[in-house]
């Protein structure tokens, strides 16, 4: 037993020379030969990504549409900043100031002269739909 370790003992020393004989010897399944397997292919021709795919609502949470979620977006672009909760009139005040579109300002003064939570209650305040849980 002279390539024995005295650092394991002759047991776990057979032990490990087991396992590592494919790699010492070149077994017949080594990750080395994986090269020689060719790749698996499809004759699928890939999508177009500028081919519209699905329904209007992919990619929408459920509860709203397309068009809730790119309102809701521009609301929440044009309201960032805003410390919450906030009045109608200070919402009107920070798009103005912020350069919103004349239409978007008007929008923000038809809203109920209460306070709002964040950007989701007052978009639900203006239609655009509020967002259901996905879990």
């Amino acid at each position: 037993m002279p390539d024995k370790s005295d650092k394991h003992g002759p047991k776990l020393d057979e032990e490990i020379g087991r396992e590592t004989q494919g790699m010492v010897s070149g077994g017949h399944a080594t990750h080395a030969e994986e090269f020689k397997e060719t790749e698996p292919f499809s004759d699928d021709h890939p999508a177009d990504p500028t081919t519209p795919s699905g329904s209007e609502r992919e990619g929408s949470p459920p509860g709203m549409s397309a068009r809730d979620v790119e309102g809701r977006s521009a609301l929440a672009r044009m309201l960032s900043g805003v410390r919450y909760p906030a009045r109608p009139n200070e919402l009107v005040r920070h798009a103005a100031e912020g350069g919103a579109t004349d239409a978007a300002v008007e929008e923000l003064r038809t809203l109920p002269k209460r306070e709002y939570e964040n950007v989701a209650d007052v978009a639900e305040e203006l239609g655009y739909g509020r967002e259901e849980r996905r879990y």
